[in-house]
């Protein structure tokens, strides 16, 4: 959520806002609003896929740095995007706000895009050190601000929302939130209060502020209507002072409401100013969208205290087997769940790819295809059959898929359709299912083995599985080369986070982003979060790993750079005898079930090309193997005329 032009505008006024020290207190941090900002405030690449490493030890800073200053964190993360649908239009634009920035970004332009797996990243490592942590069914505005005040502690966001809510403990924006300079257990920070804010307005009424909210447009703000009566205010102002079109709006708006003292007056002069035939709908409008901003009695403290559901809406709670309840709360499974069960309907995580080629989330259409499936359980779309009178038909059931298509947002439908192995499962079974069972759902899913998997470490098992789907369903292929910076990354992430061997450190690669090997990683990004989700549904018959270990994107395309210069994975490992030998151990398990000729040589003319297919038809598949392990560069994946 948030008010249009209000952050530009209290950006700029210090007088909203007041000087304070923060310690001993508790603090209510705004999840989704945290993990996207503060990866964006920490000047962590953007273009490359995400250095969820670096991400992951700036959160362990940040959350330290609290704990020293007794300082006690509440994390509060969003769920479903709008069971009611009154945001659909404004997710449609964000969206597309996404899609452009990635495409900016891998055409070397300025763009800001966080990258797929930042709350996987965000929400483990919190997991990791302890944090409080509740993932909301549905959006968690109002949540937050109810929880604020019930301990009477401030909210750390960026989400102009909180400027309307009457909060308490105030609202600490992050921007202001200067934790890397504490000084004597203190941290440093400007906090904002509604009194302080109305007094800058001859004592404004706070209660006129969610009317001011939802004329100045917010997320669930779309009635055009409304723009007139903007245009009378502004056009009947005097706002020099103000060079931006969206600030000078904002004050505008905020004197002239400043004239009335009671609600009901101040919104009956608004409707005044519209044309007759439009008053009442407005009025109906302007009052149910000032509920947004109406913090309810009920809050999360039971959850934190003793467990307590978050939620009692009836819908939902029919909706979600117990356990998933739970599980969603605890955000131990994505809010992806509850979007299918209420909506059928899902946004692809836009990524920096190449937008010429199909959208890098298509590798792992199978697996959420699947996905869908086991959640929504076979439902099925009745349709009247033809006219031969053979009754009504079912058809299967199918989800609102919105993803990229060149550098445009589309939507398809993409059909809900379970493993084999689940027919006849239910949501609600999912969990009473033995592990064995729940394995071979994974397995089935995947088209994986699990014999090819007895030297890898069992963190690693998943990451393996994925790589090895990767490697079959990517387009374009991955070359060896790929392959072995994928795995180079893992083995020397997984070595560092354990703290077995030094963090790497990393330069920038070159400057032009090789956009076919980002689409390619991004594929196994894509491959990777479906999985991970995946896991999660079938209550992790796989352990799950710590993906910040996994990917890195600036060591990724070093590495290929490295690769492509004639350099070998083993001089690349040849600093640790323990990192080198996972790399092996990973080789194996990843290409031991692949087609024999899966990596061809490389084209140099068509007599040598000749002499190694030959060369290659002798070797026994334990001898490609091994060859794949100690060959540099010498291969590169089959074109589709040569498979």
């Amino acid at each position: 959520m948030g008010v249009q032009g209000l952050w530009g505008y209290a950006d700029q006024r210090p007088e909203f806002f007041r000087d304070v020290k923060l310690t001993n207190t508790k603090i209510i941090i705004d999840g989704n609003n945290f993990y996207f900002t503060f990866y964006h405030n920490s000047s962590l690449d953007e273009r490359h896929g995400g250095d969820y490493d670096l991400y992951a030890e700036a959160l362990k800073r940040f959350f330290q740095t609290l704990s020293d200053c007794n300082i006690q964190p509440y994390v509060v993360l969003d769920g479903c995007c709008n069971h009611t649908d009154q945001k659909l239009e404004t997710t449609k634009l964000r969206a597309e706000g996404h899609i452009k920035s990635a495409r900016d970004l891998s055409m070397g332009r300025e763009g800001e895009l966080l990258p797929l797996l930042s709350r996987n990243v965000f929400i483990q490592v919190l997991s990791k050190l302890g944090v409080p942590l509740v993932q909301c069914l549905l959006e968690a505005d109002k949540e937050i601000a109810a929880l604020a005040n019930q301990w009477s502690c401030p909210v750390l966001s960026t989400d102009t929302d909180f400027f309307i809510f009457d909060l308490k403990g105030g609202f600490c924006p992050l921007t202001q939130f200067k934790w890397e300079n504490v000084s004597q257990g203190r941290i440093p920070a400007k906090c904002y209060f509604i009194k302080k804010f109305c007094a800058n307005f001859k004592g404004m009424n706070k209660d006129l502020l969610p009317l001011f909210a939802v004329i100045s447009g917010n997320d669930y703000s779309d009635m055009k209507v409304m723009y007139r009566f903007v245009c009378h205010v502004v056009s009947s102002s005097h706002t020099s002072a103000y060079r931006m079109e969206k600030q000078a709006t904002v004050h505008s708006l905020l004197k002239w409401l400043s004239r009335f003292q009671d609600l009901k007056v101040a919104m009956e002069n608004v409707l005044n100013v519209l044309p007759v035939s439009d008053r009442e709908e407005v009025r109906e409008y302007l009052s149910s969208q000032m509920q947004v901003y109406k913090i309810p009695e009920r809050n999360l403290s039971g959850f934190f205290t003793s467990g307590a559901s978050t939620t009692d809406d009836i819908q939902l709670r029919s909706l979600l087997p117990r356990w998933t309840l739970a599980a969603l709360e605890k955000a131990q499974l994505p809010k992806t769940v509850v979007d299918l069960l209420v909506l059928q309907r899902v946004f692809l995580i836009p990524q920096v790819e190449n937008s010429e080629r199909p959208n890098a989330h298509t590798c792992a259409l199978p697996i959420r295809k699947a996905f869908y499936g086991m959640i929504l359980n076979g439902q099925q779309h009745s349709s009247v059959s033809s006219p031969g009178g053979d009754g009504v038909e079912a058809e299967p059931c199918v989800v609102e898929e919105y993803g990229r298509e060149k550098a445009n947002l589309t939507m398809s439908h993409v059909e809900a359709a379970p493993p084999h192995s689940a027919t006849g499962i239910s949501l609600e079974e999912i969990e009473k299912l033995p592990l064995a069972r729940r394995l071979q759902m994974f397995l089935e899913i995947l088209g994986v083995s699990s014999s090819s998997v007895e030297e890898v470490p069992r963190p690693l098992v998943l990451p393996v599985y994925v790589t090895h789907f990767w490697l079959i369903h990517s387009d374009p292929r991955p070359s060896l080369q790929h392959l072995q910076a994928i795995l180079v990354g893992i083995a020397k992430g997984s070595a560092a986070s354990s703290g077995d061997v030094p963090q790497e450190r990393r330069t920038r690669p070159q400057q032009l982003l090789d956009r076919d090997a980002a689409h390619i990683f991004s594929q196994w990004q894509a491959t990777l979060q479906i999985s991970l989700h995946l896991n999660q549904l079938l209550c992790r018959p796989l352990e799950e790993p710590e993906v910040s270990g996994l990917y890195s994107g600036t060591f990724m395309h070093q590495v290929l750079q490295q690769l492509d210069s004639k350099a070998t994975p083993e001089s690349l490992l040849s600093g640790s005898a323990l990192v080198s030998g996972l790399y092996e151990n990973l080789l194996t398990a990843v290409t031991s079930e692949l087609p024999l000729h899966f990596f061809h040589p490389k084209k140099t003319d068509k007599k040598s090309v000749a002499q190694k297919k030959d060369s290659k038809s002798k070797m026994s598949k334990n001898e490609s193997k091994k060859s794949l392990q100690h060959t540099g560069n010498q291969f590169a994946v089959l074109s589709p005329d040569e498979d």
